[in-house]
Order: C-alpha cells, then sequence, then structure tokens
C-alpha cells in the first residue's frame, strides 16, 4: 500500500512538472506536455489517473485563479472555485476512460480522450490539450504532423508508452535546437496595446481619435493592414463607424480591430474591417469565455446581457485580398477553432486579444505560444493584437 501511494505522488508530481513547463508559455517547451498520457497510462487505479489529470491540468491553467479574481474585482476563492471547475470536465474524463487493461484498450481509450478534450461539448474547456505541440514536433507538416503527434500520443498510452517517450525526447531536443520563428503576413502589422481595462470601456471620441493617429503612424510607416487587440472599438456603432471612414479618408490601409455588436439577447464580440470606404463585422466570435462572457443558461431562465457564440460560423473571412482564419482571445487556448479554419486553408492566422485581466499571469504568453505552433505546424503567417 505504501508503495502504491509513493507511486502515485511521483506520477502526480511528474504531472504537474509536465504541465508547468509545457504550459509556461514558452514555445519551444510546449513538447513537454505529449508527456502526459504516458503518466495517466502508468497510473494503477481510476482515481490515480484522476489525481494524475487533475495534476496536470491544474498546473496548465494555474494562471487562472488571480486572473478570474481581477477580471470579477472577486476575491480569491472566486478564482480558485473557477479553476477546479475548470478542471473537473478534463479530469472526469480521463477518469473514466481509464482502464486496468493495457495495449490497444488503452491506446483506443486514450484516442477517445483525445477526442472529448479537443471537441465541443466538452472542447470548451479543453485547455492545456497536447496536440498542440504538434507544430514544434513537426512543423510544415500540416494535417500529416497531426496524424503524427496523435499516433505518438496513443502510443505512449500503449505499452511501449516508456520506449516512445525517450524517441519523443530526442524529437523535442532537435526541435528546439531548430528553433521556431513567428511567420509574417507580407504588409501585415499588428499592434501591441498597454492600455488595462480602459480598453473597450472608455467610450470617448478622443480615445477613438487617438487610435486613428496611431493607426495613420503605422501605415506611415508601410503597412497595409493593421491589426488592433480585441474590444479596442468598444460598441461597434454607425457613429462610431462614420468616424473611422473619415479619419482613413486618403489613408492606403485597412483596419481590422476588436469591437462588440449589441444585439436582443447580448453582444457579438466581433473582429471588423475599416477603411477609407467604410466598415463592416467582418468575424462573429465562434467561442467566447465561458462564464465571463458566454453565459447559455441566461436563455433558459429570461435573462439577457451575455455574448453569443457562434460556434461553427465563419471559420475563415477575407480581408484585403486574403482568407484569414480569426480567432479571438479565448478560441486560441481551446484546440477545435483552429483545426476548423484549417479545413479551408487560409492564408493567414489573425490572433486578437485583450489580456489585461491576466496582468502577473502567463495566460497571453501562453495564448501567443500556441498560435505560434498552429503556424508552425501548417506553415501559415500569424499576425497577433494584444491588450495587457
Amino acid at each position: 500500500m505504501r508503495r502504491e501511494v509513493m507511486i502515485i505522488a511521483v506520477l502526480v508530481s511528474l504531472a504537474v512538472v509536465v504541465g508547468a513547463v509545457g504550459w509556461s508559455g514558452q514555445v519551444s517547451l510546449l513538447p513537454a506536455a505529449t508527456l502526459f498520457p504516458l503518466l495517466w497510462a502508468l497510473s494503477s487505479t481510476r482515481i490515480a489517473a484522476a489525481v494524475v489529470a487533475a495534476g496536470y491540468f491544474l498546473a496548465a491553467s494555474r494562471g487562472l485563479p488571480s486572473g478570474v479574481a481581477q477580471f470579477f474585482a472577486a476575491d480569491l476563492w472566486v478564482g480558485l472555485s473557477f479553476w477546479v471547475a475548470a478542471a473537473s470536465s478534463f479530469v472526469a474524463v480521463h477518469a473514466v476512460f481509464w482502464t486496468a487493461r493495457s495495449g490497444l484498450v488503452k491506446a483506443v481509450r486514450y484516442l477517445l480522450i483525445l477526442a472529448l478534450t479537443g471537441l465541443p461539448p466538452l472542447g470548451i474547456t479543453g485547455w492545456a490539450h497536447p496536440l498542440t505541440a504538434a507544430g514544434i514536433l513537426f512543423p510544415g507538416w500540416g494535417w500529416w504532423g497531426l496524424l503524427a503527434l496523435t499516433a505518438v500520443l496513443i502510443g505512449l498510452a500503449s505499452r511501449i508508452g516508456p520506449a516512445i517517450a525517450i524517441a519523443l525526447s530526442g524529437l523535442w531536443l532537435w526541435s528546439a535546437a531548430s528553433g521556431t520563428n513567428q511567420i509574417l503576413p507580407v504588409g501585415w502589422r499588428g499592434v501591441d496595446l498597454e492600455m488595462g481595462a480602459s480598453l473597450g470601456r472608455d467610450s470617448s471620441l478622443q480615445r477613438q481619435r487617438n487610435l486613428i493617429a496611431l493607426v495613420q503612424e503605422v501605415a506611415g510607416s508601410g503597412a497595409a493592414v493593421v491589426v488592433l487587440p480585441e474590444s479596442a472599438l468598444g460598441f461597434w456603432t454607425p457613429t462610431l463607424e462614420r468616424l473611422w471612414r473619415e479619419g482613413l479618408q486618403g489613408v492606403s490601409v485597412t483596419v481590422v480591430a476588436g469591437a462588440a455588436v449589441i444585439n436582443a439577447n447580448g453582444y457579438d464580440n466581433v473582429m471588423v474591417a475599416i477603411d477609407g470606404g467604410g466598415g463592416r463585422v467582418l468575424y462573429r466570435e465562434r467561442m467566447p469565455v465561458p462564464v465571463s462572457m458566454w453565459r447559455p443558461w441566461e436563455r433558459w431562465i429570461g435573462e439577457t446581457g451575455g455574448a453569443r457564440a457562434s460556434l461553427f460560423a465563419n471559420p475563415v473571412v477575407e480581408v484585403a485580398g486574403r482568407k484569414i482564419a480569426p480567432l479571438i482571445c479565448y478560441e486560441q487556448l481551446v484546440l477545435w477553432p483552429i483545426l476548423q479554419s484549417m479545413l479551408h486553408r487560409p492564408d493567414a492566422i489573425v490572433l486578437i486579444g485583450n489580456g489585461w485581466w491576466t496582468t502577473g499571469g502567463n495566460i497571453v504568453a501562453i495564448q501567443r505560444a500556441s498560435a505560434k505552433a498552429w503556424s508552425a505546424l501548417f506553415g501559415v503567417p500569424l499576425e497577433i493584437s494584444f491588450n495587457t
């Protein structure tokens, strides 16, 4: 009994290390997450598998408690409650599909786990997915790279898992030596802002005029498309559209920026495209942040106010002559939005976010690392714009 407890303690400790290192925000360290399936497979009981999964997920999402507390201006216990709740589906799936049987049975079950934690509905909170590391281990392989890593992860859950882990470590060292550089789309410029919580909440015309002046300055340096963060424009209205249209008259530039569009039941978190000829809603977010933005239960009880999830709508959109895969903030933490977009072979990935509430944490760094990994996997240029 004592020996079994010690083995579980070692596996949980290793899971915590793997989660913390893999999801540190350093793109080269993402492959550490791929070692988790081996630890899960080595668990001797269902309870042990659940605890190992909890250790990995909680370590990977360790920035959530303080971030939630900042967002809601609440005590840390509120963030801790969200942290535990977010881990529940991940832990439950790994516990339910654990089996004492080894070999093919366990490998097939882990394949089911990969699918369930990557796709809706459970994939809605499917953070820290090991497949995110595919672009670091198999850069440029595209879908073949995703399949290759899937096979590796399944193999880690089989009898030959330790041998595969050794080979995987060698591949990881080779990828780290090769490095991963962000591929930038020519003529596009993502602008990072440091406006904190005021971005999107300061509705003054002066704030918008300042942003227009910033865009004019960036366009003057040769950018044909300027990308601004999530919520940069606040609420998108005809008055705001006219202000930007007039401000961009005579400037050869297209602006892609985050905004919100009010509707009867709440609002849509969107990207808009603006130039001297006017503006339009370019993209409606498929997966807003659960609870803080997306609250589907409100309709059941007759309340309104939350963000609408467009789910599988508009996976790619066209702007400035390019087909782009648009991702707003939370969508970069889960698996399925980027994979759905990649099915349509976009010319570029455009990621915007508003991470003021993550101050002191690593969530924005994780989003950037994940985006670079997907860009590297499919060889698709990437542009990022964040507010902190």
